[in-house]
Parts: C-alpha cells; structure tokens; sequence
C-alpha cells in the first residue's frame, strides 16, 4: 500500500525543491516540487509520495488529513494494545 502524506513547506532553497516538516516535530525532509504546476511557498502544504510534491492543499484540508492520520495511528496503538490482552 502507499500512502501520500500532507507536510508543511518550511524552505525553498532552489527551483525545484523545498524543505519541509513531517509532523509537528522536527522531522524534515526535503522533496522534489518538480510535479507541481506552481513552486509552493513557505507555510503551504503539499502532499507528498516517494519524495515528490503531488498538490497544494490549503490549510484546513491539510490539517483535517494529519488529524485522521492521528486517529488512525492511536486507533493502530490501541488495537495492538487489545490483541496483546487476548
């Protein structure tokens, strides 16, 4: 399965290519913007796959997908939680 991930733009250093943070931590990467149709900017979020921005999301789409990515892992977290008790 692959899964596409909404990050946040911190850094342009060069065309094609930016810098950006995974997360609320201090997780970065950097990515190829090359797919986009417009370079983003400091403070967008893309979507990203295998190190490639797919599209600009705004903020409150990107936020509401970290929020059931988060739902998601704690419910992973608690499912583990309960087949450890079985």
């Amino acid at each position: 399965m692959c899964l596409a991930v909404p990050v946040r733009v911190v850094e342009v250093p060069e065309e094609g290519k930016a810098r950006v943070q995974v997360g609320s931590g201090e997780n970065f990467m950097d990515i190829s913007t090359l797919l986009l149709p417009e370079a983003p900017r400091p403070g967008d979020y893309v979507i990203v796959h295998a190190g490639f921005a797919l599209r600009t999301l705004d903020a409150a789409e990107a936020e509401e997908s970290i929020r059931i990515f988060r739902q998601i892992a704690e419910l992973g977290v608690n499912e583990g939680r309960a087949l450890e008790q079985i």
